[in-house]
């Protein structure tokens, strides 16, 4: 094996256990059965550096190692994780891959949570009745009180998360040589760019206005305030 797969291997496990550690530690109950925890945000990171199948091979680790340890919903909560997690981190990764800049990136996260949002919506009115003994009826009655808030808070606080951390995490992984290097790519242009992208103070405080914004929502949704 190349010393570079071995690497790509290495890192790739270590954000596998990082997610997980992060699910089973930072679980936070917010209505019905229905929990958030950050996992997300570090496939998505896993994306953004490798990409989308890279993504989703972490996704399936992270969602099979939990359900026969932590998790007591069995193999439906298996896929609605794999689910829920491929539609936001995969569909960014996708998006991010082909444009290798901050724009891609807010572009990728976006169109990842609008895909999440969506996807969760169809697979909860699919599943939910078989996993919890309600009727379709009912469930359908909850998608837009009930599932549709809980995935878009779920969506926002993941997307404002990966781009707060997405840099100072992968410069750390690059200076332990277990990230890849900035490559240099040529625009549309033909002049040379970096490929990933700086932060800017705007994006980093409308970052935080967002975590702050689904925080609170995430409490009204539980009924703390």
């Amino acid at each position: 094996m190349k010393p570079s797969n071995t690497k790509k291997l290495t890192t790739l496990a270590m954000l596998a256990a990082l997610a997980y550690l992060i699910m089973v530690v930072g679980r936070i109950p917010m209505v019905l059965f229905l929990s958030y925890d950050p996992k997300d945000v570090i496939i998505a990171i896993g994306g953004f550096l490798f990409g989308p199948l890279e993504a989703f091979a972490i996704s399936f680790v992270v969602s099979l190692i939990e359900m026969f340890t932590v998790s007591d919903t069995g193999i439906i909560g298996a896929v609605m994780n794999l689910v829920s997690t491929c539609s936001f981190a995969c569909t960014a990764a996708i998006i991010y891959k082909k444009n290798h800049t901050l724009k891609g990136a807010i572009i990728g996260l976006l169109c990842g949570v609008v895909a999440m949002v969506v996807v969760m919506l169809l697979w909860n009115y699919l599943l939910t009745p078989i996993y919890m003994g309600y009727p379709r009826e009912a469930v359908a009655a909850m998608l837009p009180t009930t599932f549709l808030p809980f995935n878009l808070i779920k969506g926002g606080l993941n997307a404002a998360i990966t781009m707060l951390l997405y840099k100072p995490v992968v410069t750390t992984l690059r200076k332990a040589g277990l990230a890849p290097s900035s490559i240099a790519r040529r625009d549309s242009q033909g002049s040379a760019a970096a490929a990933g992208f700086t932060m800017s103070p705007g994006v980093i405080l409308g970052s935080a206005l967002v975590l702050v914004t689904c925080i609170l929502f995430a409490l009204v949704l539980a009924g703390i305030i």
